[in-house]
């Protein structure tokens, strides 16, 4: 297969993901002036992002499944335009119950169209560099808190959160739209999953593995827990980055420069781990990277000065932005591409309910003891879980009848 049309899909991939994930999550950029200008706790604001995180789960899956028959193209560009919608009309919510509603139910649905749909779309172009398209896709995420949320801070200190969330909303879809439209298909010479050469080469079918069988198996349940696992680990301290160091004295700007600082270091992150994971096998790469993951997070309660920010941002964010990537190159080797929409579609889905739980646990942590102590306690546990379960992954059934041409 020529790849070279592969990378402007990366390249364009890694774009999207940036601007329409930055947007999605830049609720931990809003936190604090909501709260501050409405009154509203910060449990009720952090239950928004919760309540995005448990949409976005479930849309995950949708959107994934309506890939594998639309298209990846089609599915970013519904999904831009609603993530616009949901920005605009969020920023006018009169009260908490209806910003909560808002922004957790449009733009959770908008959210799940972007990370799923891109990963299988950098998948199906390449064979040999795989991991590291992946990881370039999701190193676009990476890089929002570095590009996306210094904006977002300087429009809401040279305006307000309101206008801040309506110029974010219109941005995203000026960019994503153009974007999306760089997004194709790869030429079909990869064969489908479950074909077997025969005489002079002829493939043979062989009946594919369906989805819904992909989701009785053990890889499944063993990939999908410890996703969940790893974002319920690292989600909460994420979230509430830039809050708790403004907590601790830290100027405003400066805490967003120590969320810029962890989306550099996870952009590295991805890269170091996919190329890591080409070279040594997925495995141990996402082991090594969920224990680096679960210390740090427990490290946070022992920080306090800008320098230790800094410093743990640059360790954590190597971990979790490390690790990320790394599922959907799972989902490709155990399922094939046929159904990967549709499975890593799910696995994404129980993710973001791992995810789901750190903004809620955050704000619950600081109403109830006036501190984050008990999150990073949790979230070193709950990452030492995530060690656990990847420990029990099978190797990946590898049928030498499976002719394969490599890029």
């Amino acid at each position: 297969m020529n790849t070279r049309y592969g990378w402007v899909v990366v390249g364009a991939g890694a774009l999207i993901s940036c601007v329409a994930m930055g947007s999605a999550f830049s609720l931990a950029i809003f936190l604090q002036p909501i709260s501050a200008d409405t009154g509203w706790s910060r449990t009720g604001v952090s239950s928004a992002a919760t309540l995005l995180f448990i949409v976005m789960g479930f849309s995950a899956f949708g959107w994934g499944w309506l890939s594998d028959r639309w298209g990846v193209r089609q599915v970013i560009l519904s999904g831009a335009v609603l993530l616009g919608a949901g920005l605009a009309a969020t920023s006018y919510a009169a009260d908490l119950l209806e910003f909560q509603l808002l922004f957790g139910i449009l733009i959770g649905i908008a959210g799940g169209a972007f990370y799923a749909p891109l990963m299988t779309a950098a998948a199906a172009w390449f064979e040999r560099h795989r991991s590291l398209a992946v990881a370039l896709i999701s190193a676009g995420m990476g890089m929002a808190p570095l590009l996306v949320a210094p904006i977002v801070r300087w429009l809401i200190t040279a305006y307000d959160w309101r206008t801040a969330m309506l110029a974010l909303g219109i941005g995203a879809i000026g960019v994503v739209v153009p974007a999306a439209l760089l997004i194709r298909r790869p030429p079909p010479v990869i064969p489908a999953q479950g074909m077997t050469a025969g005489r002079a080469g002829a493939p043979i079918p062989q009946p594919p593995m369906t989805a819904a069988q992909a989701f009785r198996t053990s890889a499944f349940v063993a990939i999908a827990l410890t996703h969940f696992c790893c974002c319920a680990a690292h989600s909460g301290p994420i979230f509430h980055m830039v809050t708790y160091a403004i907590g601790c004295g830290i100027a405003p700007m400066a805490a967003v420069s120590v969320f810029g600082v962890a989306g550099l270091s996870g952009l590295g992150g991805r890269i170091l781990f996919g190329v890591s994971s080409d070279k040594f096998g997925v495995k141990p790469v996402l082991v090594t990277g969920l224990l680096i993951q679960a210390v740090a997070a427990g490290t946070y309660i022992f920080v306090s000065q800008l320098g230790e920010f800094y410093a743990l941002a640059v360790v954590f964010a190597l971990a979790y932005g490390g690790v990320m990537p790394l599922y959907a190159t799972l989902v490709r080797e155990y399922f094939g591409l046929r159904i990967m929409g549709t499975v890593f579609g799910a696995v994404s889905a129980v993710a973001n309910f791992g995810m789901a739980l750190g903004p809620l646990a955050g704000g619950w942590a600081f109403d109830t003891f006036g501190g984050y102590g008990w999150l990073y306690i949790g979230s070193f546990g709950i990452g030492l879980g995530a060690v656990a379960v990847a420990l029990t992954f099978k190797p990946v059934p590898r049928p030498a009848a499976l002719a394969v041409h490599r890029a």
